[in-house]
């Protein structure tokens, strides 16, 4: 069972769970990703038991009225085991949420896998023409080329400034060029993207630099935010944009609690204030 103070962040161990978080979403005009937990699996029934969970997930969102997606992780669909595993659980899950009409994101993880996770992804967007998307991350000294790489390519790109603490040789380090970066490639994407941007950032002056551009260039957009970050903020924003909250789940949560709550000051306050208080 989650305890209280990681429910912030996390929408319980099971999809049914999740799903009752997305309906309380829904009412506030907040749709949803759903992702679930795990990843860098080595034992291939690992992968493809979450593959198949993923699969049943896209059933029960097809047929129901919710407003929800999934994202996946490349390294929880067995890239670890191999390029040709991820691409093949990949590929049934895509195929399997093509069917039903629910949309597919792909996670990034750290730049050794940056490579096969675009490759993946390119490969079953142009399938289905679209219907799947992919994220990219402002703090990688390559993201500007696969930014140009992507314009073309039917699907959406959720721009992050990134984590995972990439070696410098590879990755900018300081934080006040890594905003540079993250400006620069979503003026560069709202000019020559047509729509499928998506905004992954709490920062306000990104937030604000974003809405500037939808301003200027009129280019679809949607902004994506964490489940138990700034939450009032997401509602202030779903009233004038189209908000979706990610939203994890599943029984590996604790690893990632413990990313949330070290990862930002206020988050870190957050979860001593309950443990004091609770």
């Amino acid at each position: 069972m989650i305890p209280p103070i990681a429910s912030r962040f996390v929408a319980g161990e099971s999809p049914a769970t999740a799903l009752d978080h997305v309906r309380q979403l829904n009412d506030r005009d907040v749709k949803a990703i759903l992702n679930l937990l795990g990843e860098h699996y080595d034992d291939r029934d690992d992968a493809a038991a979450d593959a198949a969970e993923y699969r049943r997930l896209v059933d029960d969102i097809a047929g129901s009225d919710l407003e929800a997606c999934i994202s996946v992780k490349p390294s929880q669909l067995g890239l670890d085991l191999g390029e040709d595993v991820f691409r093949s659980e990949l590929t049934d899950i895509v195929d399997a949420a093509a069917a039903r009409d629910v949309f597919v994101w792909i996670d990034m993880e750290d730049h050794t896998t940056t490579d096969a996770t675009l490759d993946a992804f390119e490969n079953v967007a142009r399938e289905h023409e679209g219907g799947v998307g992919i994220c990219v991350q402002a703090n990688l000294r390559r993201t500007r080329a696969d930014v140009r790489r992507l314009a073309d390519v039917p699907g959406k790109v959720r721009f992050v400034k990134g984590a995972y603490d990439p070696p410098a040789d590879v990755a900018y380090t300081d934080g006040e060029r890594v905003d540079r970066e993250y400006r620069d490639l979503l003026e560069y994407a709202f000019e020559h993207y047509d729509g499928g941007i998506a905004v992954g950032s709490h920062d306000p002056a990104m937030i604000e630099h974003a809405t500037a551009l939808h301003d200027r260039y009129g280019t679809d957009f949607e902004f994506q935010l964490l489940m138990g970050v700034r939450e009032d903020a997401q509602e202030d924003l779903a009233a004038e944009y189209e908000v979706w909250q990610y939203v994890p789940y599943g029984d590996r949560w604790k690893s990632y609690f413990y990313r949330r709550v070290t990862e930002r000051t206020d988050n870190l306050r957050f979860a001593l204030r309950a443990v004091l208080t609770g």
